[in-house]
């Protein structure tokens, strides 16, 4: 499998002078993402944890609905100039088939909604409606599990270029943990971890993410019944919307003992 950092040189300037040393980065690498063997799209990832990353895109897209409905997942060869396998096209078996639309176009570790062309596409309706009751969670739990998304954010240590998500019980206890070089890959491994280990719907799980909270961030935790998303950065209005329309307790800029709560105010206590 890839490493998930690459070493490369660079110049460091700063007032004590000119410095040449090699600096630790972020892979990125290209995932086809195959489905019955034809191919549905092409995400870049920091290599890693790629299963949990197609079950979460899978049922993210609502191609499926559990771990059930996919049969094997296996990775399909493909070498580098070396001959060794890249494991960088992965194809899953589905248990039903089902519509597969290919998508001609590159998703971007910033962006995973680029190629769409109408809002509406992406306003998918959830099998899992949000209920008002469900989930409640103590500020100072919720400020605390900011401090452990930092504190488990291992490749940001090293190379500061990576996002993370995590998943938390509403107690403060941390199930899953992914770095990705994309937010949205960043959920969608975590949200495949919990359709992997039948958490979902994750009516009683909380979703902290280390970016801004995008429209499809807040998607994708309406998607899987979570909640609570929370950010550590600002939402988008967009984002907020989507809070506001499906129940989703939304917070951002959670930082030390600080938040701004946009939405869904009833679930802190």
């Amino acid at each position: 499998m890839s490493r998930v950092t690459a070493r490369r040189k660079t110049t460091r300037l700063s007032p004590a002078g000119r410095i040449q040393r090699p600096d630790t980065l972020a892979v990125e690498e290209p995932l086809e993402i195959r489905v019955d063997g034809r191919s549905l799209t092409v995400t870049m990832r920091t290599p890693g944890n790629d299963i949990d990353l197609v079950h979460g895109f899978l049922f993210g897209e609502d191609i499926i609905g559990s771990a059930d409905d996919i049969v094997t997942a296996r990775y399909c060869a493909g070498t580098d100039s070396d001959g060794h396998n890249t494991y960088n096209v992965l194809d899953l078996s589905l248990r039903e088939p089902v519509p597969i639309h290919t998508r001609n176009f590159l998703t971007s570790g910033a962006c995973g909604l680029c190629g769409k062309t109408a809002l509406d596409e992406v306003r998918t309706h959830t099998r899992f409606p949000i209920p008002h009751a469900s989930g409640s969670i103590g500020t100072d739990v919720l400020t605390d599990l900011s401090r452990q998304l930092r504190a488990g954010q291992k490749l940001f240590e090293a190379t500061g270029g990576l996002h993370a998500a995590a998943l938390f019980t509403t107690d403060g206890t941390l199930l899953a943990l992914r770095e990705d070089i994309g937010r949205h890959n960043a959920v969608d491994k975590v949200i495949g971890w919990a359709v992997r280990e039948n958490r979902v719907p994750a009516h009683d799980l909380v979703l902290v993410v280390s970016s801004r909270a995008s429209f499809e961030l807040a998607q994708k935790a309406v998607m899987a019944g979570i909640p609570i998303l929370a950010a550590v950065s600002a939402p988008s209005a967009l984002a907020v919307d989507v809070a506001v329309e499906s129940g989703l307790t939304l917070v951002g800029f959670l930082r030390a003992e600080t938040m701004n709560i946009y939405s869904g105010e009833h679930r802190l206590t």
